[in-house]
């Protein structure tokens, strides 16, 4: 039987969304949901240090926002993936550019080389490297399009640990930690680890199809170094809890594991989508955001927590005021 994609669905007012973070971010609201009993507790963020204990590990994705979001002349390329003498885009007005056509952006020539399911191929003369400082000189932040005023501190969207660059999304459950926060973490004995997933169309791409099953998930780039595999592996062991900070490192330490049938180190592509029914194998906790109805990323909380109890634990936070998506307060699933 197929799962209807109403079963996600709930009502959001538009002022529940976030325009901007909180300062200082550690101070946003922390609903605690406990994913046996369905139980709820409300909490600021910063709080967090008193439910985590010493050898505890948090699992942080480092990947870092370039300025992906193009506009030209009336023309918007938005980049998705970066290679040496190409790119994966969204164009528009997608309809203008043929196969063979070639897109014009602040003096440079992109040929349109392959497109698919909306998606475009160009190629280009410059480096993957080159592209990026090309991307950051010219573009703009790429928020979210219910972000209603641009961005222009590259610091506003972006984590505080933010290392390796190629996300055009930022992975925002990050967007709480504060540098004092994450001090008073590793002095209190979490163990710190860190893993990469470059955010690309897979995780804001809405469900269009009327069912889970008919949705095709895109793949995404992740980097897990064999020292990271093995102290998680070491924690599995020792009975201790992994907690992914976002849905993002989830799909990391998830998808390495169903790709391989055990967490071990790797750098490529992996497709995962982690529905209701999903066995997981290596989280037992996960610090996240509020997401859209209907999408990928609910799916994700509801699997791990339960569909009723993710989607009533969203309507308790909208009776006590919580501030929504990417800006937005943060949930720890427990």
């Amino acid at each position: 039987m197929k799962t209807s994609i109403d079963l996600f669905d709930y009502d959001l007012p538009a002022s529940f969304i976030a325009q901007a973070s909180v300062e200082p971010r550690d101070h946003s609201r922390l609903l605690v949901l406990d994913k046996q009993t369905g139980e709820v507790a409300h909490r600021r963020f910063y709080e967090v240090a008193d439910m985590l204990a010493a050898g505890d590990v948090l699992v942080f994705n480092v990947s870092k926002v370039f300025r992906a979001r193009l506009r030209c002349d009336g023309v918007e390329m938005f980049v998705l993936k970066i290679r040496d003498g190409e790119a994966e885009c969204l164009l528009r007005p997608g309809k203008k550019f043929a196969v063979g056509s070639t897109v014009s952006m602040f003096g440079r020539g992109f040929l349109v080389c392959a497109k698919h399911d909306g998606v475009v191929w160009v190629k280009t003369e410059m480096t993957a490297d080159e592209m990026l400082a090309f991307c950051n000189a010219h573009g703009e932040i790429p928020t979210p399009p219910y972000v209603q005023t641009a961005v222009t501190d590259d610091a506003k969207y972006q984590n505080v640990y933010a290392k390796t660059v190629g996300s055009v999304a930022a992975p925002t459950a990050g967007f709480h930690f504060t540098p004092e926060l994450l001090e008073t973490l590793r002095a209190k004995g979490v163990q710190i680890e860190e893993v990469t997933l470059h955010v690309g169309i897979g995780t804001f791409r809405p469900v269009q199809t009327q069912t889970i099953e008919e949705h095709e998930m895109h793949s995404e780039w992740v980097e897990v170094s064999d020292e990271t595999a093995l102290h998680i592996n070491e924690a599995k062991r020792a009975g201790r809890r992994v907690i992914a900070v976002g849905t993002t490192s989830t799909r990391v330490l998830e998808g390495v594991t169903a790709k391989f049938g055990e967490l071990r180190g790797y750098q490529g592509e992996i497709n995962i989508f982690i529905t209701p029914g999903f066995s997981f194998q290596i989280i037992d906790g996960l610090i996240t955001n509020f997401h859209l109805p209907k999408s990928t990323l609910l799916m994700l909380v509801s699997a791990l927590a339960g569909r009723e109890r993710v989607l009533a634990a969203y309507e308790a936070a909208k009776v006590e005021g919580y501030r929504f998506f990417s800006f937005g307060d943060a949930m720890f699933i427990q």
